[in-house]
């Protein structure tokens, strides 16, 4: 589990596409790599991926972490679009006693949207993301939402798509600053949203089935 906070920015060292998966490889300030261990849990653009192998000896300042991406997993995610220096979100899995500064995150990523327009000022930063309608259900208002990692707050809500409202502070500390038109990112909804909703659905599947 996550809490959407993305600790820090890695580059992505390399991605060897092989005959059903991809090794990742990312390098990462030490500083968040102490204590890992082959088997951790890291998400990489809000993508839960598994640690196979990294190298932080104490002497460096950045270290790399190797990880074995699915073929499931590269259709259903950006992962697949990864380019050699290319920036990604870093987040470390949740541990008790961590404060929760976003919300709860699982890392299993359900659908991408692309971004269809942006619009930065010197305060803020606009983004509008254009998602297939079928998931709108799920998006609401003010609602949480995870955007390639990144617990955020859900702006104005459309039939196929919403606005995202960034301070400076997240542009700085995400890859979202460095988004352009047409880019694709990872979607994962607000956990509860999605099980009330599906909920809520399959009742009234149900007394409907009654009367039929």
């Amino acid at each position: 589990m996550f809490t959407g906070i993305v600790q820090a920015k890695g580059t992505v060292v390399s991605i060897e596409k092989q005959q059903d998966m991809a090794k990742l490889v990312v390098s990462i300030p030490v500083a968040y790599l102490e204590h890992l261990n082959i088997g951790a849990s890291i998400a990489i653009n809000g993508v839960c991926l598994t640690v196979t192998q990294f190298e932080a000896a104490s002497k460096d300042v950045v270290g790399q972490v190797v990880f074995d991406v699915i073929d499931e997993t590269l259709r259903l995610t950006n992962l697949s679009e990864l380019k050699q220096r290319n920036l990604v979100n870093f987040e470390r899995s949740l541990t008790f006693g961590t404060e929760i500064g976003g919300h709860i995150v699982s890392g299993h990523i359900q659908t991408c949207a692309k971004i269809s327009k942006i619009n930065k000022t010197m305060d803020n930063c606009n983004i509008r993301l254009v998602v297939d309608p079928q998931w709108m259900k799920f998006i609401l208002y003010k609602g949480f939402i995870t955007i390639d990692g990144i617990s955020l707050t859900v702006g104005e809500v459309f039939e196929d798509g919403f606005m995202l409202h960034l301070i400076p502070e997240t542009l700085a500390i995400t890859n979202l600053g460095q988004r352009k038109v047409n880019d694709i990112l990872n979607i994962e909804v607000d956990q509860q949203t999605y099980s009330i909703v599906k909920t809520v659905e399959r009742v009234l599947a149900q007394k409907t089935s009654k009367f039929t």
